[in-house]
Order: structure tokens, then C-alpha cells, then sequence
């Protein structure tokens, strides 16, 4: 029989709080940094575990995060290879970033979506990969007003990024379904962080296309197992 499997997974820099909001929004128990220790290093590799009670059946995967001083500037590769294995199995990649890095040309999460946007164009064919953006720590700025910024900060990283001859014309939506949200701080707003990210759970609930496996959308999360 065939199971139908829907895999997120999360990228982002680290200590950013990739882990506690897995830990929210899916009942998983990846471990948390210490804030008593500061920021440093929590999630090494890449962690698997399954979601609690969200149907279909959802797999997560928690990735190392980005830019720490563990793996030094410039070992890059295992960033590369978790990030190829994500977008591989994935049919939405959480993409963690920081609300006062919105439109600033230094923001953490510009060499990991580089990276991203790369691997994604020389590895596979043009298919539809949701990328959702969650901005944490908002501010006061309304995210009406954050959105459009953070979405012309991604098409100029496409833009520029170094592409294969046979996408370079290939527009960013062939290859990804862009959705931003924005949640508040969980260590000074923590009820509303915990309201904004059941709404959330609710979102992905319905809409994580695992019906639409083995079909025109190319999904990848479609296993053969014995049931």
C-alpha cells in the first residue's frame, strides 16, 4: 500500500529558536538552547521526528543551524549537503530568520538562501518547493509592511545568484511557492507566540499537498510501505 508522508523541515541561523518552534508547533521534543548558557551551538547534524497529532503523517527535520562559530567560516559543506538533503525530501522548508534582518544587505539569512537557490537549480528540474519564511521577533511594523521588503530582498538574491545556462531565464516561482508569516517574541510575548504558532499549525494541517504525490507536482514525500 502506499503511505503518504508530508516532510518539513528548517533552516536558519543559529540560536534563532529553530528547535523551540519545531517543539510548538508539532509536539516534537528537539533540544532547546539554554538561555542561562547564551547562544551557542544546540542542534548538531540533522534530527528527525514525528509531528504529534497533525494528519497526514508528518515527518520533521530539524537541520544544524547556519553561520555558528563551531564549523568555522569556511566549512561550508556540510550546510550544503544538509540543505541539498532538505529541499531533496521536503515539501515545506521553514526558513528561520530575524525580524530586524529584513532589508539589511549583511542579514544572516542571505549566503544560506544563496546556498539554497543554488543547490536547488543545479541538482533538480523545476519544481515546486514551498519555502515559508518565519520572521520571528516582530516588531511593531505591521507584516503587510515587512513582506513586500523580504520578498524583493529574495528576488534579488535569485537574481544575482550564479545560475546554469539552461535556467537562466527561470523565473524563482518555477522553482518555489514563497509564503511569509511572522510570529512575536517567545521570550517576552510568549502567550501570543504560543497563539500565532497553533494558528500556524493549523495552516500547514491543511495544506501540505500530500495529495498531490506522484502526480504533475513532482512531490517527493511518497513511500511504499507495508501497512
Amino acid at each position: 500500500m502506499w503511505a503518504f508522508i508530508c516532510v518539513v523541515s528548517i533552516m536558519g541561523p543559529q540560536s534563532s529558536g529553530k528547535s523551540t518552534l519545531l517543539n510548538h508547533l508539532f509536539g516534537t521534543n528537539f533540544r532547546e538552547m539554554d538561555a542561562f548558557r547564551g547562544r551557542s551551538q544546540t542542534t548538531k547534524g540533522i534530527w528527525l521526528a514525528q509531528g504529534e497529532g497533525i494528519d497526514p503523517f508528518t515527518l520533521i527535520m530539524d537541520l544544524e543551524g547556519t553561520d555558528g562559530r563551531e564549523r568555522g567560516e569556511d566549512d561550508t559543506a556540510f550546510e550544503k549537503q544538509s540543505a541539498l538533503f532538505a529541499l531533496a525530501v521536503s515539501d515545506i522548508v521553514l526558513i528561520n530568520m530575524w525580524c530586524h534582518d529584513i532589508g539589511r544587505e549583511q542579514a544572516a539569512n542571505k549566503p544560506l538562501l544563496k546556498t539554497v537557490f543554488q543547490v536547488m537549480m543545479r541538482l533538480f528540474s523545476p519544481r515546486k518547493t514551498t519555502l515559508l519564511f518565519v520572521i520571528r521577533d516582530k516588531t511593531k511594523s505591521p507584516l503587510e509592511y515587512l513582506e513586500p521588503i523580504l520578498r524583493e530582498d529574495i528576488q534579488k538574491i535569485w537574481d544575482n545568484v550564479s545560475k546554469p545556462e539552461a535556467h537562466r531565464e527561470t523565473p524563482l516561482s518555477e522553482f518555489f511557492n514563497i509564503e511569509v508569516v511572522a510570529l512575536s517574541s517567545y521570550e517576552e510575548k510568549e502567550e501570543q507566540f504560543k497563539d500565532q504558532v497553533a494558528s500556524l499549525r493549523q495552516i500547514l494541517s491543511f495544506n501540505c499537498p500530500w495529495w498531490t504525490c506522484g502526480g504533475s507536482s513532482g512531490r517527493r514525500s511518497c513511500f511504499r510501505v507495508f501497512l
